[in-house]
């Protein structure tokens, strides 16, 4: 190989798509059990922290645009997860908010993180690393994305 620094072993984003994908497949029997996807548990993440938000709020707390969001948005409007209706203000904004089995699913989701983690330590990391690597990755995200005004939990 001519180039050392394209090898792939040598490769951060490598080694942080590899680690996102499979702890995200992680989630998938619990998943499964509520019919839904990733990206709509993330959606759902933020709707039960805080009910009837506009999509492109939606999109900013996920990190993503809002017509990368708007599909997922469609699929839980057409799986009766939630409701999209015109904003009061601005008729040209789509506010999203629960449906009664949108609320529900949050009870059933309750335990996926003790799950995931107890999946971790099953694989062999211990809480106290996994825990640790998330202001790692806070701080990455901050640093690299600057622009971004931390939201207020």
């Amino acid at each position: 190989m001519a180039y050392e620094q394209l090898k792939l072993s040598n490769q951060l984003c490598f080694r942080l798509y590899t680690t996102s994908r499979l702890i995200t497949q992680s989630y998938k029997p619990l998943l499964d059990k509520l019919g839904i996807t990733y990206p709509q548990y993330l959606v759902l993440m933020v709707l039960w922290e805080n009910n009837n938000q506009p999509v492109n709020e939606i999109a900013h707390r996920l990190k993503l645009e809002t017509n990368t969001i708007t599909p997922v948005l469609q699929r839980m409007e057409k799986q009766g997860i939630v409701v999209r209706t015109r904003g009061m203000v601005d008729s040209r904004q789509r506010i999203v908010s629960l449906t009664k089995e949108g609320r529900a699913m949050e009870q059933e989701a309750a335990n996926f993180p003790s799950a995931i983690c107890q999946n971790l330590t099953q694989c062999g990391l211990d809480v106290e690393t996994v825990l640790g690597i998330i202001p790692v990755l806070d701080d990455m995200i901050e640093k690299i994305n600057p622009k971004e005004t931390p939201t207020k939990e």
